[in-house]
């Protein structure tokens, strides 16, 4: 039976060239250009028509596995000019937030759109994400950045201080990774639909504490903070044992929703 195949490669997409786990490489193809390595160049005339997943030599003869690049790759490979969110702390928080297709999102800071990115990659193709940055620098870094992984035109990017006001309400959920999250907070509550959340990813727990805070004075509830920790392993038969470096504390993450009372008067 014939395997199924992937998407044939094209001049002009993105390939992840990957010559190890520790060792790979997103490019984009370009019709009579070479990518050059300390393992040998690779001719991208000779990706061009074969399926993703392919194996190509090298210059030298080293084998790299052209893949189709996944919405990690486009994260941890973005040009960078702040630190990025790790794919944990985005899962969880993509998650907790509860966005999906559709949804409308507002987020700050911006950054170099690591989350951004993956924002942008679960509402499409209907929702929309509003993204708050007062760098302009970054702004610009980040928006190559959802170019490149094809995802601009789901982005409003903003080049403004979201602790002077939220422009957009109804929406489904507010992001935030920013040094004040709590002075947003009353105007996540005002821009948020009923029912919808608000996450914030801190790196120090004295700024989790002034949040929720915040959060308990102006309205939300089932407010809960976690922190997660990543150990990779390092697997060879009889040696298999935990990695020697791990990812730990990167953050931690506040997430709450917006509630409100409905104030029923009794007749006497």
């Amino acid at each position: 039976m014939k395997e199924l195949t992937g998407q044939v490669i094209a001049d002009g997409d993105y390939v992840l060239l990957s010559l190890s786990q520790r060792k790979t490489y997103l490019v984009k193809v370009e019709q009579g250009k070479n990518f050059h390595t300390h393992k040998g160049f690779v001719k991208f005339d000779e990706l061009i028509g074969k399926e993703y997943g392919s194996i190509v030599l090298s210059s030298l003869g080293f084998e790299f596995a052209a893949l189709r690049p996944l919405l990690r790759d486009y994260i941890m490979k973005c040009a960078r000019q702040t630190q990025i969110m790790y794919p944990k702390d985005i899962a969880l928080i993509v998650v907790f937030s509860g966005i999906g297709p559709g949804s409308r999102v507002v987020e700050a800071g911006t950054g170099t759109g690591a989350m951004t990115t993956a924002l942008a990659h679960y509402v499409k193709p209907t929702g929309r994400v509003y993204s708050y940055e007062i760098r302009e620098e970054f702004q610009r870094t980040a928006e190559k950045n959802l170019q490149k992984a094809g995802l601009i035109d789901f982005v409003e990017l903003q080049n403004k201080d979201i602790t002077t006001g939220i422009d957009e309400k109804g929406v489904d959920a507010v992001i935030l990774d920013l040094a004040v999250p709590w002075m947003v907070v009353p105007h996540a509550y005002t821009a948020l639909k009923a029912s919808g959340t608000m996450v914030s990813f801190s790196p120090t727990i004295d700024q989790v504490v002034k949040t929720a805070e915040a959060l308990k004075e102006n309205g939300f509830t089932d407010i809960e903070t976690v922190e997660c920790l990543l150990r990779g392993m390092q697997v060879e038969r009889g040696k298999t044992r935990p990695q020697t470096l791990m990812t730990a504390h990167s953050g931690y993450i506040t997430t709450a929703r917006k509630a409100f009372r409905n104030v029923v008067s009794e007749s006497s």
